[in-house]
């Protein structure tokens, strides 16, 4: 199905489940492609900053049950992007709402690498992408990026580099006393768990960083 449709072809129906850095740039590029794109998430001051960017490009909606479910019944692509950080991505669409979708329907777990945000969805390769369940199409590739590894290298280097520059000068107790973007990226510290999303999804105990940090 051509997402911008074509002269008395309706475009496709594009929802967006969350709309964070992933969830907000892939409902701006579908919305690029003329397709119907409704964006969903709990942040209502993530919804108004897209409102304003995008003037009713994108119908932005509180995210709830009732909500996913409708959008869900009669969407053409959803697209999952819901994210814990440091934890695993709660489930938002359950096998049910596959069982509603229309057959030939298309769904991408983009939270596949933190256990995904679809019931229906399991890890799939570059090589095998997709599979089909409840006459579904799904695609749940881990490391979605490394399909095109040479612009996603340079993107991760780009956004990394400063923190190692970091790192490099301080060391790594001291660099993460210094700068609090680093220390809510920390998830182990001298054999502690230091994040408490991370302890919480592995069952394990959460050890403030500043009483693991000393040990360092």
């Amino acid at each position: 199905m051509l997402l911008g449709g074509a002269p008395g072809v309706r475009p496709a129906r594009v929802v967006v489940l969350g709309a964070g850095n992933v969830g907000w740039n892939a409902a701006w590029m579908a919305a690029g492609l003329e397709a119907e794109v409704d964006l969903l998430d709990k942040n209502i001051d993530r919804l108004r900053h897209v409102d304003q960017i995008q003037m009713g490009r994108i119908t932005t909606i509180t995210s709830n049950r009732g909500a996913v479910e409708r959008s869900v019944a009669d969407a053409d692509l959803v697209i999952g992007a819901v994210l814990v950080p440091g934890g695993r991505a709660p489930t938002v669409v359950s096998e049910d709402m596959i069982r509603s979708m229309k057959p030939g329907a298309v769904v991408i777990d983009i939270a596949i690498d933190q256990g995904g945000c679809i019931e229906t969805s399991h890890e799939t390769t570059h090589s095998d992408p997709t599979f089909v369940k409840h006459g579904v199409v799904h695609y749940a590739v881990g490391n979605m990026p490394g399909a095109v590894p040479h612009t996603s290298t340079n993107a991760l280097t780009n956004a990394t580099l400063p923190y190692l520059a970091e790192l490099a000068r301080f060391g790594a107790a001291e660099a993460v006393r210094r700068d609090s973007a680093l220390a809510k990226g920390l998830n182990t510290a001298a054999g502690c768990i230091t994040n408490a999303a991370v302890a919480e999804a592995l069952g394990k105990s959460f050890v403030e960083p500043e009483t693991a940090l000393p040990a360092l």
